[in-house]
């Protein structure tokens, strides 16, 4: 079977302390219930500058600067650790400061409804020159800027969002709709962050990876956001608006949603539209939550830590037809948690794990590396919710003992040998799964492993709709470089039968 392949993938991440205090929904609901709070006065002393945030071992490791087996060497906690000599850049993507991205907001602004102060668009078109993924095409559509005072009249008057740098009013985000609470300005803000995150996560992609823009066909957003109207809350489209502004002007796209797991789904997704012709080159996507920046910032402040989800995250994988060369999407070998599953944590991890490793004869011990939720332990472990990606090893490697695959005296070396240390910010969506990819991909391609694991779960129950769990996972594994051959004729097949029918046709012509 002709798998499709993984051919690129880029991960971003953006620092954005001003948007923690101003946009992190922790910080605006303490505002509105306690706002003279001294959570709220100690806020401002727990944000970090911008060189601690790039030099902070998991953010290296997000962007491929070191390695997950890099980051486990580091003394844990490591919110005090820096990476000697880092920079914003990394193998797979950036780190970029927060001024930037509010200049790549006004870029990804279509409507006119971000206003930036003259002095900062001054500022951030001449920072954003030396950019090597802003193009003066991009700078342009920043514009020349709107006098300060009507900038708070805005904010005064219609209820405009604020955008601060330093603290700073810069500059505001103009609702959309007068009375549309879909359309309001806070919530076109939270969109603009998803669509210049994903815009950033996909220009990295193509500049990363030297992809053609124009090869990209289809492009699939599964972050946790939905933009729309009061017609249609949740319409969408973030998937097609992003490949604009990245200049992919061939492709088109849709949203897909399922709450943490949407990634993976969109992964599954990807690849079943590639295997089946439909598409070639597939890309899924996803940009930052600044609803979810400062969420545990409460716990965080409480033990004297900084404020360490500063971070909106995005990411962008690129799946493609069998080359014979990348690693390949097991699409027969696809795990879910189906309705009737339950809801015991043996329950979801066996129909995510062993049901599609028996589909293949496989053992747990067969996987070389797992990928789960890959939440930073600095960030949980002081909130309470401990070591996410340890637990759920744990639970595989109970399973894997129960099943007889595995020794019990070998369950405590379970999650360093098949695991991997948490290094994603907690956006959500953003640690389920896919941060490994990347790094599989290569450890594949090198022949570290041959195979991996990526399992995402979700929480149905938030919307209010079910109290269904939600998983899935999918197997990466290496490509044996045999490339089934299509069905039917190729065009130069047809080309030939063609001149053969026109010699046939000559040679009768003549013949009379």
């Amino acid at each position: 079977m002709a798998f499709p392949v993984i051919k690129g993938t880029s991960y971003i991440l953006i620092n954005a302390p001003d948007m923690v205090l101003h946009n992190g929904t922790t910080q605006t609901s303490e505002k509105i219930l306690n706002p003279n709070s001294e959570y709220l006065k100690e806020v401002p002393n727990h944000l970090r500058i911008f060189e601690d945030f790039v030099c902070y071992p998991p953010n290296q490791t997000y962007i491929g600067a070191i390695t997950p087996q890099e980051l486990s060497q580091y003394e844990f906690p490591w919110y005090d650790k820096k990476v000697e000599g880092a920079t914003r850049q990394g193998k797979y993507g950036e780190i970029m400061p927060q001024d930037e991205f509010i200049g790549l907001m006004k870029i990804s602004d279509t409507f006119d409804l971000v206003k930036l102060e003259k002095a900062f668009s001054d500022h951030i078109k001449e920072k954003l020159k030396i950019h090597p993924l802003i193009d003066d095409n991009l700078i342009a559509k920043i514009g020349e800027g709107e006098e300060k005072i009507e900038i708070e009249k805005l904010i005064r008057e219609q209820d405009a969002e604020p955008v601060y740098q330093n603290n700073q009013v810069i500059g505001c985000v103009k609702r959309a709709h007068e009375i549309d609470v879909n359309l309001r300005a806070h919530t076109i803000f939270e969109n603009l962050v998803v669509k210049a995150s994903g815009v950033l996560a996909l220009l990295n992609l193509i500049h990363k990876n030297k992809i053609d823009a124009n090869s990209i066909e289809y492009v699939i957003e599964c972050s946790e956001e939905a933009c729309g109207d009061m017609n249609q809350r949740g319409g969408g489209n973030f998937a097609k608006s992003i490949a604009e502004i990245a200049g992919c002007n061939y492709a088109t796209g849709s949203d897909t949603r399922g709450f943490c797991a949407a990634p993976t789904h969109a992964l599954i997704e990807a690849a079943a539209l590639v295997q089946s012709g439909v598409y070639e080159n597939v890309v899924i996507l996803a940009g930052g939550a600044s609803a979810k920046l400062g969420m545990n910032g409460k716990d965080h402040v409480k033990k004297g830590l900084p404020i360490l989800e500063d971070a909106l995250g995005g990411f962008a994988i690129l799946i493609s037809k069998n080359d014979g060369i990348n690693p390949v999407l097991r699409t027969d070998l696809v795990g879910r948690h189906k309705v009737g599953t339950g809801s015991s944590p043996q329950a979801v991890m066996s129909s995510l794990v062993t049901e599609p490793l028996e589909k293949a004869g496989l053992k747990i011990t067969d996987i070389d590396k797992y990928s789960v939720e890959m939440q930073n332990p600095d960030i949980t472990r002081p909130a309470g919710a401990g070591d996410v990606p340890v637990s759920n090893y744990k639970m595989i490697g109970a399973l894997a003992v129960k099943r007889g695959e595995l020794e019990r005296k070998e369950l405590v070396e379970f999650p360093q040998k098949y695991g991997l240390p948490g290094w994603a910010p907690t956006q959500g969506h953003i640690p389920s799964g896919v941060p490994y990819v990347g790094f599989a991909r290569d450890e594949i391609l090198k022949g570290k492993i041959q195979r991996a694991m990526i399992i995402a779960k979700g929480s149905l129950f938030l919307g209010r709709m079910t109290n269904l769990f939600d998983g899935v996972s999918i197997i990466i594994e290496k490509n044996d470089g045999k490339i089934q051959e299509e069905k039917g004729i190729s065009e130069e097949q047809i080309r030939k039968l063609m001149a053969e029918i026109m010699r046939e046709f000559a040679s009768h012509l003549l013949g009379k």
